[in-house]
């Protein structure tokens, strides 16, 4: 058998940000680190990679035993290899984020490690370089929800559009104008309209929509613009 034997030993490991959206709020899932160094502090699901999965399986693996949760879409974001970046030993972390529903995940989750949802901008600090990588995935998903409705994936089955114009307004942290942001959703043409309506906030209330799958997946790569000048709220 050949092995790179004069090579330096490297690890790898994956780290996933899940971020979550109740229908009010958006937040992250975080868990109480289980072993040294760092030991019951607040981080990411990680783990390290087997030498026999690819690193998909190995995030999917490792936030279903350390969360409970499985079959999320999960999207690689970058790799982070600074050698300092792990106290005990040369380790390079590639981090992947998903978008959820918290409603719909939320009896799946397990409290073997203390995963704990947190308010997007109350987070605690985090162990190593988390916190570069939860920033670093903030910054991706204002970017792609600028160009692709991947934002959906955070809502849940019905929806008003309040709560879609509240959810884009948080993960942009800031307002956008009401009269635009209605013009801007009908012009998608993704949603159907349904005779339900949500009255738990006015008399009047407002209807409920659902997403349309089959449009939803023909006009993903479409979806352009509907955020103008995205990168002006990149570092939000």
């Amino acid at each position: 058998m050949i092995t790179y034997t004069e090579q330096t030993r490297v690890l790898v490991a994956v780290d996933c940000i899940i971020f979550g959206f109740d229908g009010e709020q958006l937040k992250i899932l975080l868990i109480k680190r289980g072993f040294q160094p760092a030991k019951d502090q607040w981080s990411l699901m990680g783990g390290f990679v087997e030498a026999n999965e690819n690193l998909y399986g190995a995030a999917e693996r490792i936030l279903y035993q350390l969360t409970g949760l499985k079959d999320l879409y999960l999207e690689q974001l970058k790799a982070y290899g600074s050698p300092e970046r792990d106290p005990i030993e040369r380790t390079i972390s590639v981090a992947y984020f998903a978008l959820i529903d918290i409603n719909k995940y939320k009896t799946q989750i397990s409290d073997s490690y203390h995963a704990e949802w947190f308010l997007i901008n109350e987070a605690p600090s985090l162990i190593f370089d988390h916190d570069l990588m939860v920033e670093e995935a903030k910054k991706r998903i204002r970017y792609k929800a600028a160009l692709h409705p991947i934002l959906f994936e955070l809502l849940p089955k019905k929806f008003t559009i309040p709560q879609l114009q509240n959810l884009y307004e948080q993960v942009y942290n800031t307002k956008i104008d009401n009269r635009n942001f209605i013009r801007k959703v009908n012009s998608t043409d993704l949603l159907i309209k349904l005779t339900e309506k949500d009255k738990s906030n006015s008399k009047r209330g407002a209807f409920y929509y659902t997403l349309d799958k089959n449009k939803y997946k023909a006009k993903f790569q479409s979806f352009l613009n509907f955020i103008p000048n995205p990168e002006h709220l990149i570092s939000m």
